[in-house]
């Protein structure tokens, strides 16, 4: 391994963990993916995300901190000018950073010369247009009252036919990257970063990969619970507002084999980046990560879209693949440890020797990767929402019109009942616990209830469990409550 491995960040939007091939998902279309879990590569099977949402969640993976221990909890509040972030480190240390593909990390008034070499504007001319995105284009959303005015759902996407495909961003980005691959500056190790947007809705995909799903292989939706009691109220309230409670089957099951071909789009992609960086004969000498910020309902619960403060599997367990450069110890295939999103920069440090220059709680894969170790942590974490009264952490920025797309989360999460509380997940292997601050917390028998539709708190057959999982989410707040820097003050 040469002392500065290339290394490809590949980071799909909004991707579950549990559309995966590999993964023993039967409606999956992933080849690539599955092909280097078999050669070179190990999935984690239990990877999480600390929030269920973008900037918190980059936040965190880019860090090593839970958003709590510096209050990124909102869509409105990104890395600043003090704070840590990896692509910074690796952009000091000698990579050449290359980033392509969405923000929502840091605040657009800083910009981004500290923290990458590129920041790539993909072409757009008049011989090769770039389609404006669904959120822009959304004429498939119906009148408004009506159950696709919030439903995301626009499925097949027509393509220019001398296209092989729709020429939007993330094409453009992913051939931009090829680009560099076949291109590289001269005695400088890459570092691509690629947080593409799909899969994340508005559910739309082209041919080949929208009529590559075999809709009779969709594993079952999850309904939504028969009490809502059961549930924390924003779902109960998005629910209520989106309006698709009317959907039959045959219509969810359209959505969702969209969101599968999305999915399936991105796999491609990601093969293609890897045949390029085959093709330029580096592909052994470079770390490849390949993880989602967060994940989606995509029908389940009777929901689309994703919140910010509850946190079913569907929403916070993601993929999560790594390829070591060579000569560092891999054994190919799946783990079932638990990890976590903020194990990233601790693996990336472990792998390149990068000076850490803060403390987070993030812990290196490698262990995991070689093969050596068969446990990593005994509980993962996620958390969002927001006090009653903390203005901030309302979203006020955003569009709060009707019209918005994202209007029937948004305007609870404005509310001041009980809706957007503050809350956290504490799950291990078995069970899941989830503390909420103004409702009623939850307790999930994830063995006898996989997808979480029977709260349990109050069972008395659950009773040490409750207290002891309440013990390990206090310990947890404790030991990660903040952060001190390591540049001391002088005394006079």
């Amino acid at each position: 391994m040469p002392r500065k491995p290339h290394i490809v960040i590949f980071n799909p939007d909004q991707w579950r963990g549990d559309v995966l091939g590999h993964m023993g998902d039967p409606a999956a279309v992933t080849p690539n993916l599955d092909r280097a879990v078999r050669e070179d590569s190990v999935s984690f099977r239990h990877a999480f995300c600390q929030n269920p949402v973008c900037t918190p969640s980059r936040c965190s993976f880019m860090t090593g901190w839970y958003p709590h221990t510096r209050g990124h909890r909102t869509m409105f509040y990104m890395l600043r000018p003090d704070e840590p972030m990896l692509l910074r480190s690796l952009k000091e240390e000698g990579w050449f950073v290359w980033w392509g593909g969405k923000n929502d990390v840091v605040p657009a008034q800083h910009g981004y010369e500290n923290y990458c070499d590129v920041k790539y504007v993909p072409p757009n001319t008049a011989e090769r247009p770039l389609i404006p995105n669904t959120h822009a284009a959304d004429s498939w959303r119906g009148e408004p009252g009506s159950d696709t005015f919030y439903s995301f759902f626009a499925g097949r996407q027509e393509k220019d036919p001398a296209e092989l495909h729709v020429y939007d961003t993330d094409w453009a980005y992913v051939e931009g990257a090829i680009e560099l691959i076949r291109n590289p500056p001269a005695d400088q190790p890459l570092c691509i970063y690629l947080p593409l947007s799909y899969p994340h809705p508005p559910y739309a995909v082209e041919d080949p990969w929208f009529s590559a799903i075999d809709r009779t292989s969709l594993p079952p939706r999850i309904a939504a619970p028969d009490d809502p009691v059961d549930e924390p109220s924003l779902l109960t309230g998005i629910r209520e507002r989106q309006n698709m409670t009317g959907w039959s089957e045959e219509r969810w099951t359209e959505l969702r084999a969209t969101y599968y071909g999305m999915c399936a789009r991105v796999d491609e992609q990601f093969g293609m980046i890897c045949q390029a960086l085959r093709d330029a004969g580096i592909y052994d000498d470079t770390a490849i990560f390949l993880f989602s910020d967060h994940g989606d309902f995509t029908g389940d619960y009777g929901l689309v879209e994703k919140t910010q403060n509850t946190f079913e599997d569907c929403l916070t367990r993601v993929p999560f693949l790594v390829k070591p450069p060579a000569g560092v110890p891999v054994e190919p295939g799946i783990r079932d440890a638990l990890v976590e999103l903020i194990d990233f920069p601790a693996t990336v440090e472990d792998l390149t020797g990068i000076e850490v220059r803060h403390t987070h709680f993030g812990r290196s894969l490698l262990p995991q990767i070689a093969g050596t170790a068969t446990e990593h942590r005994d509980a993962v974490f996620c958390e969002g929402g927001r006090l009653h009264g903390e203005r901030a952490a309302m979203e006020l920025d955003s569009d709060q019109s009707t019209r918005h797309h994202y209007w029937p989360r948004t305007s609870l999460q404005r509310s001041e009942g009980p809706e957007h509380s503050k809350g956290i997940m504490c799950r291990t292997q078995e069970y899941k616990y989830v503390y909420r601050l103004y409702e009623r917390n939850q307790l999930f028998d994830l063995r006898a209830d996989p997808g979480e539709r029977h709260n349990r708190i109050d069972d008395p057959s659950l009773a040490t469990m409750k207290r002891d999982l309440q013990e390990r989410t206090l310990r947890f707040l404790v030991e990660t409550a903040d952060n001190v820097p390591w540049d001391t003050d002088l005394r006079r």
